[in-house]
Protein backbone atom coordinates (compact mmCIF):
# COMPACT_ATOMS: atom_id res chain seq x y z
CA UNK A 1 0.00 0.00 0.00
CA UNK A 2 0.81 3.38 0.12
CA UNK A 3 1.21 6.64 2.36
CA UNK A 4 -1.62 8.77 1.97
CA UNK A 5 -1.35 11.75 0.28
CA UNK A 6 0.67 14.70 1.85
CA UNK A 7 -2.43 17.79 2.44
CA UNK A 8 -2.81 20.69 -0.47
CA UNK A 9 0.11 22.90 -0.90
CA UNK A 10 2.89 20.48 0.72
CA UNK A 11 4.71 17.34 -0.28
CA UNK A 12 6.41 14.27 1.26
CA UNK A 13 9.47 12.06 0.56
CA UNK A 14 11.13 9.17 1.52
CA UNK A 15 14.28 7.96 1.12
CA UNK A 16 14.05 3.98 2.21
CA UNK A 17 17.27 3.50 1.55
CA UNK A 18 19.43 6.32 3.06
CA UNK A 19 22.95 4.24 2.27
CA UNK A 20 21.24 4.07 -1.80
CA UNK A 21 21.26 6.62 -4.42
CA UNK A 22 19.12 9.32 -3.45
CA UNK A 23 16.13 9.38 -6.59
CA UNK A 24 12.77 10.04 -6.91
CA UNK A 25 10.01 12.00 -9.06
CA UNK A 26 8.84 15.46 -8.06
CA UNK A 27 5.76 17.04 -10.37
CA UNK A 28 5.41 20.46 -10.45
CA UNK A 29 2.93 22.66 -12.66
CA UNK A 30 3.56 22.80 -16.11
CA UNK A 31 5.35 26.36 -16.91
CA UNK A 32 7.27 27.52 -19.37
CA UNK A 33 10.28 28.21 -17.24
CA UNK A 34 9.81 24.08 -16.37
CA UNK A 35 8.91 23.28 -20.02
CA UNK A 36 12.82 25.19 -21.21
CA UNK A 37 14.96 23.30 -18.95
CA UNK A 38 16.83 20.79 -20.88
CA UNK A 39 17.88 19.09 -18.20
CA UNK A 40 16.40 19.57 -14.78
CA UNK A 41 16.52 18.78 -11.51
CA UNK A 42 14.94 19.04 -8.22
CA UNK A 43 17.20 19.39 -5.14
CA UNK A 44 15.61 19.73 -1.49
CA UNK A 45 17.06 22.47 0.41
CA UNK A 46 16.22 23.87 3.65
CA UNK A 47 14.98 27.57 3.69
CA UNK A 48 17.82 28.75 6.36
CA UNK A 49 20.64 27.71 3.84
CA UNK A 50 19.45 29.71 0.90
CA UNK A 51 18.14 32.70 3.25
CA UNK A 52 14.80 32.88 1.98
CA UNK A 53 13.09 34.46 4.22
CA UNK A 54 9.86 32.87 5.59
CA UNK A 55 7.30 34.56 8.31
CA UNK A 56 9.11 34.87 12.27
CA UNK A 57 6.57 32.69 13.60
CA UNK A 58 7.62 29.86 11.66
CA UNK A 59 9.57 27.54 14.31
CA UNK A 60 11.00 24.92 12.01
CA UNK A 61 12.86 24.66 9.22
CA UNK A 62 10.80 24.78 5.64
CA UNK A 63 12.48 22.12 2.76
CA UNK A 64 12.04 23.91 -0.50
CA UNK A 65 11.98 22.10 -3.72
CA UNK A 66 14.68 23.97 -6.25
CA UNK A 67 14.71 23.22 -9.51
CA UNK A 68 18.27 23.15 -11.24
CA UNK A 69 18.66 23.18 -15.13
CA UNK A 70 21.87 21.28 -15.45
CA UNK A 71 22.60 21.99 -18.83
CA UNK A 72 23.08 26.06 -17.98
CA UNK A 73 26.13 25.81 -16.45
CA UNK A 74 27.72 28.69 -17.16
CA UNK A 75 28.03 32.13 -15.23
CA UNK A 76 25.22 34.83 -15.21
CA UNK A 77 24.69 37.89 -13.56
CA UNK A 78 21.63 37.81 -11.25
CA UNK A 79 21.49 34.39 -11.31
CA UNK A 80 21.55 31.24 -8.44
CA UNK A 81 24.31 29.13 -9.70
CA UNK A 82 24.20 25.57 -8.49
CA UNK A 83 28.33 24.68 -8.02
CA UNK A 84 30.99 22.70 -5.94
CA UNK A 85 34.19 23.47 -5.01
CA UNK A 86 37.44 21.55 -4.77
CA UNK A 87 37.11 19.52 -1.65
CA UNK A 88 34.15 20.23 -0.59
CA UNK A 89 32.17 17.26 0.43
CA UNK A 90 28.68 19.54 -0.26
CA UNK A 91 26.98 21.55 -3.31
CA UNK A 92 26.96 25.00 -3.14
CA UNK A 93 24.02 27.58 -3.65
CA UNK A 94 25.14 30.73 -4.46
CA UNK A 95 24.85 33.99 -7.11
CA UNK A 96 27.84 36.67 -8.09
CA UNK A 97 27.50 40.02 -8.82
CA UNK A 98 30.78 39.61 -11.91
CA UNK A 99 32.36 36.88 -13.01
CA UNK A 100 35.42 37.90 -11.01
CA UNK A 101 33.75 37.49 -8.17
CA UNK A 102 33.49 34.17 -9.28
CA UNK A 103 35.96 31.58 -6.53
CA UNK A 104 38.45 30.20 -8.61
CA UNK A 105 38.67 26.55 -9.16
CA UNK A 106 34.30 25.79 -8.99
CA UNK A 107 32.49 23.26 -11.33
CA UNK A 108 28.93 25.26 -11.96
CA UNK A 109 26.58 22.43 -12.44
CA UNK A 110 23.95 24.52 -13.46
CA UNK A 111 21.56 27.06 -12.80
CA UNK A 112 18.17 27.70 -10.50
CA UNK A 113 15.37 28.47 -12.40
CA UNK A 114 12.61 28.02 -10.14
CA UNK A 115 12.70 27.67 -6.29
CA UNK A 116 9.21 26.04 -4.71
CA UNK A 117 7.83 27.31 -0.74
CA UNK A 118 5.10 24.98 0.80
CA UNK A 119 2.43 27.07 1.79
CA UNK A 120 2.39 26.88 5.68
CA UNK A 121 0.19 27.34 8.39
CA UNK A 122 1.63 30.07 9.72
CA UNK A 123 1.07 32.00 6.19
CA UNK A 124 -2.19 32.46 6.27
CA UNK A 125 -3.52 36.02 6.57
CA UNK A 126 -4.81 37.37 9.64
CA UNK A 127 -8.31 38.78 9.97
CA UNK A 128 -8.89 42.60 8.78
CA UNK A 129 -12.14 42.72 9.97
CA UNK A 130 -13.62 43.40 6.02
CA UNK A 131 -15.30 40.23 4.81
CA UNK A 132 -13.93 41.27 1.50
CA UNK A 133 -10.44 40.99 2.28
CA UNK A 134 -10.86 37.77 5.22
CA UNK A 135 -12.35 35.41 2.00
CA UNK A 136 -9.85 32.97 0.24
CA UNK A 137 -10.12 33.15 -3.44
Amino acid sequence: TSEPPAEQGQWQYDFSDPDGPQVGTVALEGTNTIAACEDPVVIIAEHTSLNVILPPELEEVADLLVVVDRATSTFAERKFLVYSSPGAAELTIGAFAEKSDVPDGITILGQVVLVQIPWLPCMQKTKTGFMEEDEYF
